[in-house]
């Protein structure tokens, strides 16, 4: 098995790319292939292997410059650029009776197969075919010209990567029958944030790859491969305890806490607190001794380390002490992807036991399309519950009173639902809590004010005094409600 080089790549291949056989990728110009496929002579380089890159399109020159900028040495590479032989350029050459092209096209494959015979490659790339593709000039030639060279490869047991660009008729198959793998590359251009690219294995015969798309990214040092997360292929053995916060009074409305390995959703409209709420289990975690993680799309963290110190919570001194890892995200350069990866990196490198996602309204900015995001968080919802992952997730919904919505919907993924809301009570705006939903076990039904300051979770008695406040618009239908103390 001839491996790639490319991070994320041999695992969406299933190991790799079958030695002596012929492959397809293909991709719009500047999708990345040429950078991919001088990965894929890179990784040959290293183990020895003797590698080959022929070019029709660019020179030795603007290769070892792409080369230069991800920090790579081509040594052990021999770039062999078939370009056009001067005397084809000469005007006494040029003639009537037979197309040039003919004769370029015969002459190409013939210096082609003379440098190859003279190399002995073991890794060849071939960049690219849109030109043999002109020079044969019908499709039925440029079939015979595929397969001859297919032939020939495969006696000599060169693993060979052919180059498309894609710039013939999109309806035009004929390498991809003959190849034996064909890997397509993508770029999409949302209308705001950088551009997306992701990778799909349309065919790869005799072998089980990773279908579907899988984002990817060109950095400095190469292609970055993030492969899309499946959760049934993760799973591990522990304990289902009960996870407290600092609030008794908080766990006592969770039925005890929240179980290990499930995921609760915290929503409400803006400022009712839904990122404080999240930081107090935060902070239990790593009183526990555990390490915990945030992702936090919309505040800024200096922000966030000042407003959690208004709290009595130092964040940063837990950063520095190796048990907290915060990670500012932003949701227009960053692909679902890549997000996925950098929360598994959490989990499996850094043994993370609790994760907040703070919020999904700028996780939801990151997805085409809100089916989409459904689905991933499904699937990474999923790997952390199977990890033993504890995962706090907070949306802010729509306005502040009256008919709130949620822009995206995902109660019924998450194991606990807490709801917030604000309530009007004796001349001044309030906030409320409830526990709407919890799989793992019963909770209490109350609806109960509360507070989050420097002495932490503050809870009221229920609120029996007051009708609809989960609808927004309470209206106090008892005799004396028991509200909080205003000091802190």
């Amino acid at each position: 098995m001839a491996q790639t080089g490319v991070s994320g790549m041999d695992n969406v291949l299933a190991g790799g790319f079958a030695r002596g056989r012929l492959y397809l990728l293909e991709g719009s110009p500047g999708t990345g292939k040429t950078t991919l496929a001088t990965q894929f002579l890179i990784e040959g380089a290293a183990r020895g292997e003797r590698c080959l890159y022929i070019t029709l399109s660019e020179t030795d020159g603007e290769m070892r410059e792409s080369a230069r900028s991800h920090g790579w040495d081509l040594a052990g590479i021999d770039v062999f650029e078939l370009i056009p032989a001067d005397d084809f350029l000469a005007e006494e050459q040029q003639q009537s009776l037979l197309y040039s092209s003919d004769l370029e096209l015969g002459e190409t494959t013939k210096r082609m197969l003379a440098v190859l015979r003279e190399q002995k490659p073991d890794r060849v790339v071939l960049d690219s075919l849109s030109e043999i593709r002109l020079l044969a000039q019908g499709s039925l030639r440029y079939r015979r010209e595929i397969l001859a060279l297919k032939h020939y490869f495969a006696q000599q047991m060169v693993t060979v990567l052919m180059l498309d660009d894609l710039t013939a008729e999109a309806t035009d198959k004929t390498v991809h029958s003959v190849a034996h793998a064909v890997v397509r590359l993508e770029e999409l251009s949302p209308s705001y944030g950088s551009e997306r690219r992701r990778l799909r294995v349309i065919k790869y015969r005799g072998r089980r790859f990773r279908g579907g798309y899988h984002d990817f990214v060109i950095e400095t040092g190469g292609v970055r491969v993030f492969p899309r997360l499946i959760s049934a292929e993760h799973k591990r053995n522990f304990e289902r305890d009960v996870l407290t916060s600092q609030s008794r009074e908080l766990d006592a409305l969770l039925g005890g806490g929240v179980e290990r390995g499930s995921s609760v959703l915290v929503l409400g409209p803006a400022g009712t607190g839904k990122s404080s709420l999240t930081l107090t289990f935060v902070v239990a975690a790593i009183e526990r001794g555990e390490s915990a993680a945030m992702f936090v799309f919309d505040e800024e963290i200096g922000l966030l380390f000042s407003r959690a110190r208004g709290l009595g919570i130092d964040l940063q001194a837990m950063v520095d002490d190796g048990k907290l890892l915060i990670e500012q995200v932003d949701a227009a350069q960053l692909s679902p992807g890549e997000f996925s990866e950098r929360v598994r990196a959490c989990v499996e490198q850094h043994k993370v036991r609790t994760i907040v996602m703070d919020s999904l309204n700028g996780y939801q900015a990151a997805m085409p399309e809100e089916n989409a995001l459904i689905l991933h968080m499904h699937e990474l919802l999923q790997y952390l519950n199977r990890q033993g992952a504890t995962t706090f997730l907070t949306v802010a919904q729509h306005g502040l009173v009256g008919d709130m919505k949620a822009p995206v919907d995902i109660t019924y993924l998450a194991d606990t639902v807490v709801l917030l809301r604000y309530f009007e009570a004796s001349g001044r705006v309030r906030r409320a809590l409830s526990v709407i939903k919890k799989r793992t076990g019963p909770h209490e039904d109350t609806i109960r004010e509360f507070r989050i300051g420097e002495r932490g979770i503050r809870l009221g008695e229920p609120l029996t005094g007051f009708q609809g406040v989960l609808r927004g618009v309470p209206t106090f239908v008892g005799e004396g409600p028991a509200l909080l103390a205003d000091h802190p």
